[in-house]
């Protein structure tokens, strides 16, 4: 088992290190960016009003006058951040400050003007003063720059983190509590009035998207209710700013326990619901295939009670294939629901990730995605070891 786990740490290091190289250099290089919003504003507003100046403070800001591998490496061990020991290598160039231009003209008349060398070079000289973290390696996420500019990444996250662990970890565990069960009764229950009822609502909920659900809880619970004067519930957010008041209920004080819990309900309700489509159509497959064995018939044909049949014998293989769904739940207990979140303005991390990416808040981004690249791993492992314990004839080697 000892040389079985270094081995899987040193290829897990070695994947999220392919990994990282690979998000890294996709998030720089898509179109779009706070240069280009910048440069659309100055067209938009004259260059009087966004100069030269403020082009390279905004891309000195986010590092975006070094070079890619360079910038890379700074944001993974927290090198270079200046010349080596000795003054060494004070005049290499590892980046661009000022680009040059170069106009072009066409035959047509048309006339444009692209970026060709390098006015004002970048040195390892020029890093020196410079804010650079230590390394996400070494833990050190860097600063926000957009969000909160200038604060650690760590304590933007750990902000957000109390509100995706306990919605996404109520949510799964319902999930789990409530999809076995119905999985295994739908099996054995093969073809009956429950197995179709169950099968029409699990393909229902895995064939339409998130947002479809929140959407239409906001309209039914919150806005119908509302306006039928029935017991609503809050449309979002995962805490109210000012009193209100609900029928049968009376007054609800912004912030209470009971304020948060109503707001709770709807997005756990749709994680639940859209998890238990999923996992419940899995559970039943593989329980029908472990029904269908030779020592699951052989059990009965000896006058094994049908219980013990169900839950000794067939139950525990059935749940192999399941195990392996569990992988992602480490990452699904940090990263969140994405869509759900943001359909009820859920403070969590999923909303984190898009607000993020959105206001090109990079160190933000590559944290969460580097974040749920070693959960993922990590999961990956404890599956691999849960299978043994499932199944003990599986020998980890």
């Amino acid at each position: 088992m000892a040389g079985y786990l270094a081995r899987r740490l040193v290829q897990m290091f070695l994947v999220a290190l392919v990994a990282a190289i690979c998000s890294y250099g996709l998030l720089y290089l898509v179109p779009g960016g706070p240069i280009d919003q910048l440069l659309a504003e100055r067209q938009n507003a004259g260059q009087n009003r966004i100069t030269e100046a403020d082009i390279r403070r905004v891309r000195e800001r986010f590092e975006l006058d070094i070079y890619l591998p360079f910038r890379f490496t700074r944001w993974l061990i927290g090198w270079p951040a200046g010349p080596l020991p000795g003054g060494i290598g004070a005049d290499w160039q590892i980046g661009c400050a000022v680009p040059g231009q170069v106009r072009l003209r066409y035959p047509d008349g048309r006339v444009e003007v692209v970026e060709e060398g390098c006015e004002v070079p970048v040195t390892m000289a020029d890093l020196e003063g410079r804010k650079v973290s230590r390394g996400i390696v070494f833990g050190d996420f860097g600063m926000s720059q957009v969000m909160l500019r200038g604060r650690p990444v760590t304590d933007l996250i750990m902000t957000r983190l109390p509100y995706t662990l306990y919605l996404m970890g109520a949510s799964i565990l319902l999930s789990i509590l409530i999809a076995v069960p119905i999985g295994v009764y739908s099996a054995v229950r093969q073809y009956s009035r429950f197995d179709y009822i169950m099968t029409t609502t699990a393909f229902i909920g895995a064939s339409l998207p998130s947002f479809v659900f929140g959407i239409f809880a906001i309209l039914l619970f919150s806005v119908l209710a509302k306006n039928a004067g029935l017991p609503y519930l809050p449309p979002g957010d995962a805490v109210g700013v000012r009193d209100y008041t609900i029928p049968l209920i009376g007054t609800v004080q912004a912030g209470s326990f009971l304020d948060r819990f109503l707001r709770f309900l709807m997005p756990c309700g749709v994680l639940t619901f859209i998890n238990i489509a999923g996992w419940s159509r899995f559970v039943r497959g593989s329980m029908l295939e472990v029904l269908s064995l030779d020592y699951v018939r052989t059990a009965r044909a000896k006058g094994v009670a049908e219980r013990v049949v169900i839950l000794k014998h067939a139950l525990r293989n059935s749940l192999i294939p399941f195990v392996t769904l569990l992988a992602g739940i480490l990452v699904a207990l940090f990263s969140g629901a994405l869509i759900t979140e943001t359909v009820f303005n859920w403070p969590g991390i999923g909303r984190l990730f898009i607000d993020a990416l959105s206001r090109n808040d990079y160190n933000v981004v590559m944290a969460l995605l580097i974040i749920n690249v070693v959960l993922l791993l990590i999961g990956i492992l404890i599956t691999d070891i849960l299978y043994t314990v499932v199944d003990p004839r599986i020998r980890l080697t």
